[in-house]
């Protein structure tokens, strides 16, 4: 008898198990399968006989992708290659994202007929990246690989968002596994840099500790700061490419002076570092259209003081995702808050809208004074030390910096900032790895890409 009883047990326990397995799919059934129709690999989106139907335009109504049949990519080969991240290849080695998050609303879904498409009645997705922008950034990254990315910091609409290697994807390259890894020129082809990779900042980052130093250290515009071209922690030193002498705050972020930041990091002190890196939020993801950015990381736990002070000045540990950073600098445009970054603007069947965009605000991340101070300053480097010829009919405000990556390699370039113009409001981040020096590499290219922007802008 109490075998039986057992053996029931038993039983029950199977069957409570296998409810519980059945009320779990159907729960993500329930809540996930729109998305899961939408995946790139799906031959109802993306293979010949595709059910679904419809079209992917940038914010000027050019046709980048269009699907269902024979699905086939823009015109423009510099334009495939600079949308090719955002809109997959043919394979399915690259996914395209924004395609399959608004896949179901596009084509229409429903759980008793699955994915469909009104013959008569196609879907559209509204991009808010312009075609034309992200052509002339694919130029002007030229052989280099990393990321552009351009957005209005008013209306969160991203112009612009390229990262590189890429290539065509009517004219993908022949190459093996092995060819890929072993060949320099198409290292991290498959990888969406804009979103899922982070870098170390170099000296972009101390707009990040000149907020910190702002907004808790009373005098700190008024104190000067000594650079020998190296500052002493017992045996570690924080050193500086040239002896500065005597220096201020302006002066010290105009010649992005090492030592002057290190001792403004030992007036800091980790805690604080550490509590506005979290206030700015440039080490969370952000998300937007159904992607999710790569989240960064600034850990000064247990950290000695020297660590601190490179921290403060953007290395050490410190990694930003470039999407994120760039909607700290539109915040700071933006007076102290910005809107957060979309990529997607409207979809649509037919003349009727089944999603709109509503741009949200990032909320107050600086205050107003503190954004004021920042961009003073950082318009005082453009002006003395970029050149303000450089971006012609365009009031930028900006820091360069240059991040080391380990071992002989060269460091990465970076250079980050904001338009402070009406007509203009636009933040911006240009990353090039193993480019060597910020303002050298970076300004001749993000001049080319501001002056895109504004052709764009003016348009409308």
């Amino acid at each position: 008898m109490n075998r039986v009883s057992k053996r029931a047990w038993a039983l029950v326990v199977l069957i409570a198990i296998l409810l519980g397995g059945l009320g779990f799919f159907l729960g993500e059934f329930f809540m996930n399968a729109s998305v899961w129709v939408g995946h790139t690999n799906s031959p109802h989106l993306f293979g010949n006989s595709g059910t679904a139907a419809g079209s992917v335009v940038d914010r000027n109504g050019e046709m980048l992708l269009t699907i269902g049949g024979a699905s086939s990519y823009a015109e423009s080969a510099a334009v495939r290659e600079a949308m090719l991240h955002w809109l997959g290849d043919r394979e399915g080695k690259i996914n395209a994202p924004m395609v399959a998050y608004y896949a179901a609303e596009m084509s229409d879904y429903d759980l008793l007929n699955g994915l469909y498409s009104y013959s008569d009645v196609p879907g559209c997705i509204e991009l808010t990246l312009s075609a034309d922008v992200q052509a002339a950034a694919l130029k002007a990254m030229g052989d280099h690989q990393g990321v552009i990315a351009v957005y209005n910091y008013e209306t969160g609409e991203i112009l612009c968002a390229v990262t590189t290697p890429t290539y065509d994807p009517d004219d993908p390259p022949d190459l093996s596994q092995e060819e890929l890894e072993n060949n320099e020129a198409y290292d991290g082809l498959y990888w969406n840099r804009v979103t899922r990779s982070v870098y170390t900042p170099g000296s972009i980052f101390k707009i990040v500790t000149t907020a910190a130093a702002l907004e808790t250290i009373d005098d700190i515009q008024q104190q000067t700061f000594e650079c020998t071209g190296a500052v002493a922690y017992g045996p570690d030193t924080v050193t500086c490419e040239n002896a500065h002498g005597t220096v201020d705050l302006k002066k010290a972020m105009r010649k992005s002076c090492n030592c002057a930041y290190a001792q403004i990091a030992d007036q800091l002190g980790a805690d604080t570092l550490m509590r506005y890196v979290g206030k700015f939020g440039i080490t969370t993801s952000l998300k937007f259209d159904g992607i999710t950015t790569k989240a960064g990381s600034f850990d000064l736990s247990g950290a000695a003081d020297v660590e601190v002070a490179w921290a403060a000045i953007g290395q050490y540990t410190d990694q930003i995702n470039p999407l994120q950073y760039m909607t700290l600098m539109g915040a700071i445009a933006g007076g102290g808050s910005g809107a957060e970054p979309h990529m997607v603007s409207r979809v649509a069947r037919g003349e009727d809208p089944v999603y709109e965009v509503r741009s949200t605000s990032t909320g107050r991340l600086v205050s107003a004074e503190t954004a004021q101070i920042l961009t003073e300053l950082m318009r005082n480097n453009v002006e003395n030390n970029y050149g303000s010829s450089n971006f012609p009919g365009l009031t930028v405000c900006a820091k360069s910096g240059t991040s080391q990556v380990g071992g002989d390699q060269v460091s990465n370039a970076l250079f980050s900032g904001f338009v402070a113009d009406e007509e203009y409001p636009l933040a911006f981040i240009v990353v090039v790895e193993n480019g060597g020096y910020g303002s050298s590499t970076c300004v001749p290219i993000m001049s080319e890409v501001l002056a895109a922007c504004k052709d764009e802008m003016d348009k409308n």
